[in-house]
């Protein structure tokens, strides 16, 4: 019998092959602008990434899926699958998003079988859904008995994780560096969690202008090593 941890674990490894090592959502433009420099400034924007965009829209949905996997809605989950793609007001976030998802539907499908999965799968070629880590993450939590708080707190860890990772080699900083943020940014991330748990559907979505701008123009910027 697997330990449910170990799955988690793996899932959360900036080095899991979902593709999200192509994407910084945004923060490459702050790079290419000169607002992310070092350490200290990319810490504060990753700060704020995680209290509006993981808060608000992915750790929420997240939150959401567990919640409708618990009571059997399963409908739901498409509808919220559908609703993440429209969120995202980048076409370039809309689409990483969409890639990330697909691959990681695809992988944790063969890793973590399910029907739930292959559901998704079915929906993912009907072009009924797109693909969306936070749903992922939901599924897998709620197949192995990982309560929702957990659940929730995992897939913002495996965010984080992934952009101090795409960090370490835009900015550029240090490994350790890295690190440090990573041990740094955890009252931070608890705090969100336990923001998640208490929102509720109205507050799904509620966007971060200047990031969502951030977004918008990384597609214009000169010389770029990620695709979002």
């Amino acid at each position: 019998m697997t330990n449910a941890l170990f799955p988690m674990l793996q899932m959360s490894d900036s080095q899991f092959p979902s593709g999200a090592f192509s994407h910084s959502f945004g923060i490459e433009t702050y790079i290419s602008n000169g607002i992310v420099h070092d350490s200290a400034s990319f810490q504060h924007v990753l700060e704020l990434f995680l209290a509006n965009q993981l808060v608000y829209t992915d750790g929420l949905a997240c939150r959401f899926a567990y919640e409708w996997l618990e009571s059997g809605n399963i409908e739901k989950l498409w509808e919220l699958d559908q609703t993440l793609y429209a969120l995202g007001m980048a076409r370039e976030t809309r689409e990483g998003n969409r890639r990330i998802g697909d691959r990681l539907v695809k992988v944790v499908s063969t890793l973590y079988p399910s029907s739930i999965f292959d559901q998704y799968l079915i929906e993912l070629k009907r072009k009924n859904a797109y693909g969306h880590g936070a749903l992922v993450f939901a599924i897998v939590s709620h197949q192995l008995g990982i309560d929702v708080e957990t659940a929730v707190s995992c897939y913002g860890f495996a965010t984080a994780s992934s952009l101090v990772q795409n960090a370490v080699r835009g900015v550029p900083l240090g490994q350790t560096d890295g690190q440090k943020i990573l041990v740094n940014i955890q009252p931070l991330l608890t705090n969100s969690v336990e923001k998640v748990m208490m929102l509720g559907e109205s507050d799904f979505g509620v966007g971060a202008p200047g990031l969502e701008i951030a977004q918008m123009q990384h597609e214009t910027i000169n010389v770029r090593l990620f695709m979002s």
